[in-house]
């Protein structure tokens, strides 16, 4: 059996520090944010270890490396805490789909528009599907005005994210969730009751 391999892995790029900065000169910027401008690695380690903090490498592919003096532990810190936040505010939108048929009761279509309604209250995208089987395929003209009742039933709460299109026996439509769309459907239901 072979051992695992390593070399597909992407590994994220690790920040150089300290004695770890292996070129001749270096860009620096102080403790303060000042510019220290270009000066030898060596004499800017010390200058780092002389504060008790670290030479960190902030910019390595700039020509020569931007290098910063601070402490490591609370820029590691700092790197982690946006990634986290920036984790936190990244939204998985799903795609839920519903299938129907041309002869699909009222009953059960409401039941559908309500999921449907669940689904895009919940932020995500909602496939409504029309399948067709054997003779309903000569009468398209139902599916679509069915496909476009829907549509108009769920009114202010979605927008027509891809219109509706046929791909062999079904005929399906991707429904967006509308930003404001939650209030406005709640005003019309009280306008209209």
């Amino acid at each position: 059996m072979r051992p695992p391999s390593f070399f597909g892995r992407r590994r994220e790029p690790r920040t150089r520090i300290n004695q770890f900065i292996r070129v001749p000169e270096v860009r620096v910027i102080g403790s303060g944010g000042e510019q220290l401008g270009v000066i030898p690695t060596r004499q800017a380690q010390q200058m780092a270890q002389d504060e008790g903090l670290d030479l960190v490498e902030v910019a390595a592919t700039a020509r020569p490396p931007v290098c910063k003096i601070m402490d490591f532990g609370k820029y590691k810190y700092e790197q982690d805490k946006q990634k986290r936040e920036a984790r936190k505010k990244q939204t998985v939108v799903h795609i839920k789909e519903i299938k129907i048929r041309p002869s699909t009761d009222r009953h059960d279509l409401d039941v559908k528009l309500k999921h449907i309604r669940r689904f895009l209250e919940e932020g995500n995208k909602a496939k409504i599907t029309v399948r067709f089987r054997g003779r309903e395929m000569a009468h398209k003209d139902l599916g679509m005005a069915l496909l476009k009742q829907m549509v108009d039933e769920i009114g202010a709460l979605a927008k027509i994210d891809q219109g509706p299109k046929f791909e062999g026996k079904m005929l399906s439509a991707v429904l967006a969730p509308n930003p404001g769309g939650k209030r406005n459907a709640k005003n019309e239901n009280q306008a209209g009751g």
